[in-house]
C-alpha cells in the first residue's frame, strides 16, 4: 500500500491526524496535512484506508499494491 497527499485539496480538517496519528500530521504554520511515515504497516493499513475515505477534501489517496494488503 502507498498512501499520498494532495495538499491543494487539503480543508484542514485533522480528520486523518486523529484517525492515524503516527502516519500524518498537520503542519503548524498552516494546518495542512504531512505525511510522517512513507512505509506503512500492514497493520496501519486498515485505519489509513478510514482516513482517506473521511477526508472531507479528499486530499489523501490510497493505492494498493496487488497483494491484497
Amino acid at each position: 500500500m502507498q498512501v499520498s497527499i494532495d495538499q491543494d485539496r487539503c480543508c484542514s480538517s485533522g480528520q486523518c491526524v486523529t484517525t492515524v496519528p503516527e502516519v500524518f500530521e498537520q503542519d503548524d504554520h498552516d494546518g495542512l496535512v504531512r505525511l510522517r511515515l512513507t512505509v506503512l504497516a500492514p497493520a496501519q493499513y486498515a485505519d489509513v484506508r478510514l482516513a482517506s475515505e473521511l477526508c472531507p477534501g479528499g486530499a489523501i489517496t490510497v493505492t494498493e499494491d496487488g497483494t491484497g494488503a
